[in-house]
C-alpha cells in the first residue's frame, strides 16, 4: 500500500511539473441561437456547436491573461476556418432546446492544441514575420530569491503636556490710630487686622505624536540553473534573439554587470537608478536593443490543503526596457503576480513553482511584445 501510495504522489508531482509547460488546455464554453420555425435545425445546431468552440478558446485566452486575450482576435478567423487544427477534441456537456422561447443552447467542453495557437500567433507576429537579421535581440537577468532577514521598528511615541494656572488673591485691612502728648511728646500707637483669601484654578492639557515606521528586508539569493533554460526557450520561441547576460559583459565596456543586479535585488525590489543607466548605457554599447529584468520571490513552504503535498509560492514582478531611447522605456512589464508549485518534498515544490512562475512570467511578456509589434 505504502509503495502504491508513493507511486501516485510521484505521478502527481511529475504531472504538476508538466503542466506549467502543457501544449494541451481544456476549456469550456457556451452558445445559444434562436430559430425561426418549430424546431431547431441542423445547421443551426452545428452553428451554435461552433459558436460554443470558439467561446471555449476566448475563455481559454482570458484565462491566460490580458496581453493573451488580445491575441484571441487575430487567431479568430483562423479557427473558424480550420477548427481542427487548433481544437482536438469536443465533448457536449449539456444541450437545451427551448421550445417555447425558440432557443438552442449548447455547451461544450474542448481540447487545445496550444502548441499550434502560440506558432500560429508567432508566425503572424512582425517578429514572427521578420528575417532572422531583422529580429530583435534580447538580454535578460532574472534573480530568484527568498527573505534572509526582515528588521522591524518599535513605534515612536512623543508626548507634549501643558501647564497653565491662575491665581486670584483678595486683601482687607482694618484697623485703629490714637496718640497722646505729654511734656512735649508724642506717642502714638496703631493696630491693625487683615483679612484675605485666594482662588487658585489649573489647567492641563496633553498632546503628542506616533511614529510608525516601515520595516527593512533583505534577501540572499536563492541558485536555479534551470530558470535562465526556461526564460531563454520562451524569448526564443517568441522569434528574439536571445543573448546569455553573462556573455554580454566584454562587450559593454564595463557598465554593465550581472553582480550589479544581484546586490541591488538582495537589498530590495528596485534598481538603483546608477544601475539603470549603467545598464542602459551597456546595452547600447552591446547593441542590444532590449532588457528584461526581474524578480521570483520564494515564500514559505507549507502544506497543500487538497494534496497534503508540500507547497511553495513564488511572486514574479518582471519588466523589459528599450534602452534604445534616451530615457530608458519600460515596453512591457509583469506583476506582482503569484503562482504555487506543489510536490512531495519542499524542494521539488520550490523547484516546480519556480517553473512555472518564470515560464507563464515569459510567455506574458512575450504576449505583450507581440501585440506592440516589436520584432
Amino acid at each position: 500500500m505504502q509503495v502504491i501510495r508513493k507511486l501516485l504522489v510521484a505521478i502527481f508531482a511529475a504531472a504538476v511539473a508538466l503542466s506549467a509547460v502543457a501544449q494541451v488546455q481544456r476549456a469550456a464554453g457556451k452558445a445559444t441561437v434562436a430559430y425561426p420555425g418549430k424546431s431547431v435545425t441542423p445547421e443551426l445546431k452545428a452553428k451554435a456547436l461552433q459558436n460554443a468552440q470558439l467561446k471555449a478558446v476566448e475563455f481559454y485566452y482570458a484565462e491566460a491573461g490580458e496581453s493573451e486575450a488580445a491575441n484571441f482576435d487575430a487567431m479568430r478567423q483562423k479557427i473558424i476556418e480550420s477548427p481542427d487544427r487548433y481544437i482536438l477534441e469536443t465533448t457536449v456537456l449539456a444541450e437545451d432546446d427551448n421550445a417555447g422561447s425558440k432557443a438552442y443552447t449548447v455547451s461544450v467542453r474542448v481540447s487545445l492544441n496550444v502548441a499550434n495557437l502560440r506558432n500560429d500567433i508567432k508566425a503572424g507576429s512582425a517578429v514572427g514575420k521578420a528575417t532572422k537579421s531583422e529580429r530583435s535581440a534580447l538580454a535578460f537577468v532574472f534573480v530568484s530569491r527568498e527573505q534572509d532577514s526582515e528588521k522591524a521598528y518599535d513605534t515612536r511615541v512623543t508626548k507634549r503636556v501643558d501647564l497653565s494656572e491662575k491665581v486670584d488673591v483678595a486683601a482687607k485691612k482694618t484697623g485703629t490710630e490714637g496718640e497722646s502728648v505729654k511734656r512735649n511728646q508724642i506717642s502714638t500707637n496703631e493696630a491693625a487686622t487683615f483679612n484675605g483669601s485666594a482662588n487658585v484654578s489649573r489647567s492641563v492639557e496633553t498632546g503628542g505624536t506616533r511614529t510608525r515606521r516601515a520595516s527593512e528586508s533583505t534577501w540572499r539569493l536563492f541558485p536555479s540553473a534551470n530558470l535562465n533554460q526556461v526564460f531563454t526557450q520562451t524569448f526564443t520561441r517568441a522569434g528574439f534573439k536571445v543573448k546569455e547576460a553573462a556573455l554580454i559583459e566584454p562587450t559593454t565596456g564595463g557598465k554593465f554587470k550581472v553582480a550589479m543586479v544581484e546586490n541591488d535585488y538582495k537589498a530590495g525590489n528596485d534598481l538603483q537608478s546608477s544601475t539603470m543607466q549603467s545598464i542602459a548605457q551597456g546595452m547600447k554599447n552591446a547593441q542590444i536593443p532590449y532588457i528584461a529584468l526581474g524578480t521570483l520571490d520564494l515564500g514559505l513552504a507549507d502544506t497543500d490543503p487538497q494534496t497534503g503535498m508540500q507547497r511553495v509560492a513564488v511572486t514574479v514582478n518582471a519588466r523589459i526596457f528599450d534602452v534604445t531611447e534616451p530615457v530608458p522605456d519600460t515596453i512591457a512589464s509583469v506583476g506582482p503576480v503569484q503562482y504555487a508549485g506543489v510536490g512531495p518534498t519542499e524542494a521539488e515544490a520550490r523547484t516546480n513553482a519556480l517553473k512555472l512562475a518564470a515560464n507563464n512570467a515569459a510567455r506574458e511578456l512575450t504576449s505583450q511584445l507581440t501585440n506592440l509589434g516589436l520584432k
